[in-house]
């Protein structure tokens, strides 16, 4: 019998997600239903509650993982899921900001397998859209009138600012030549890592926990973002489209300096050489070329060195959640999500 099997009312991490999702949802609307009627038809297509016409459909909404830390997190520190709810939409609400801006940006076609809200609506209008989200967001907060809120409030308005400092690197790091590994790793921590970390703080915050107890979840969520984005930038090479919803090598054809791009560019090596030599070519890649950059990136050990790291940083991740002094069962919990999130069969 394994440790988890013992734990009294232990849930796996699908069923974490399926809990909180319930909760969720009901707010989620309700918050989105208040914004200005050229907003809420963005934002409801954006999140698949329905098509380009306003009517009802069932799309992929995504997983709500952020969501899910939160209440998780409450849990884990004495409170209970349904306290936190609010802090649970608020960041919600950030994460779909940041995903509206980043397709636009990105130039994306495709999320979630349909096509992007600025694709269908409009470049100006999609921005304006993921802006009326975070403003809602934090009206959600403030609203809650909990004690901590402000608290809460300044944690997140320092994670936004991360996540658009490592944005505004990405963005950059498409022009250079020289990116390094550890600014790479860096921009990766902010643009990803610091929404986790404000998941989880908000989650202790709301659940009561003690200032340790936020400090541990919230640096286990930045470490699980950390991993998070690891992974994610091997799917974007090498995933499988079906899963993905992006089209096979979406990364390589942007050029994008992912993570194990830039260890591959950074490797000095023959395969490196050569990739470099293909992604500061002026003229589209071609199928033949986007298959030989990603064999290159293989050769170079960088896409072992981002398997290999990803774990790592898990492992930083779980040691940070039994720092934290939790329940049992949140360990478990929170361990389950951390493997679902930080390995996603890489």
């Amino acid at each position: 019998m394994s440790a988890t099997e013992v734990i009294t009312g232990f849930r796996s991490a699908r069923e974490v997600l399926a809990q909180s999702r319930t909760l969720l949802d009901p707010a989620l609307r309700a918050a989105v239903d208040t914004l200005p009627p050229s907003m809420r038809r963005i934002a409801g297509y954006h999140f698949g509650w329905w098509d380009e016409q306003g009517w009802a459909t069932t799309a992929d909404a995504g997983k709500a993982v952020r969501p899910a830390l939160v209440m998780t997190s409450a849990e884990a520190v004495g409170g209970s899921a349904a306290m936190a709810v609010p802090a649970a939409v608020a960041v919600e609400l950030v994460h779909n900001f940041t995903l509206l801006h980043d397709d636009v940006m990105d130039g994306d076609r495709t999320r979630r397998h349909r096509p992007t809200a600025w694709n269908v609506f409009g470049l100006g209008p999609a921005i304006l859209a993921g802006d009326a989200l975070l403003t809602l967001a934090y009206d959600v907060l403030a609203a809650t009138e909990h004690p901590r809120a402000q608290e809460a409030s300044r944690i997140m308005s320092a994670a936004v600012l991360a996540v658009q400092e490592g944005q505004a690197a990405d963005l950059a790091f498409e022009k250079r030549a020289d990116v390094g590994l550890a600014e790479c790793v860096g921009m990766a921590e902010g643009k990803t890592g610091a929404l986790l970390g404000c998941s989880t703080a908000l989650g202790a915050l709301f659940g009561g926990g003690a200032a340790t107890q936020v400090d541990h979840l919230r640096t286990y969520g930045e470490r699980l973002g950390l991993a998070f984005q690891l992974v994610d930038d091997l799917l974007g090479i090498w995933g499988d489209p079906a899963a993905t919803g992006k089209p096979v090598y979406s990364d390589l054809d942007n050029r994008k300096k992912s993570l194990p791009v830039v260890a591959a560019l950074a490797s000095d090596t023959t395969a490196g050489r050569e990739l470099a030599a293909l992604y500061h070519r002026r003229t589209p890649l071609s199928a033949a070329d986007l298959v030989r950059a990603a064999d290159l990136i293989d050769h170079t050990g960088a896409r072992t060195w981002a398997q290999t790291h990803a774990d790592e940083v898990l492992t930083e991740a779980l040691h940070h959640v039994r720092s934290a002094n939790v329940t049992p069962r949140a360990t478990a919990e929170l361990d389950a999500m951390a493997h679902l999130i930080g390995r996603r069969n890489h």
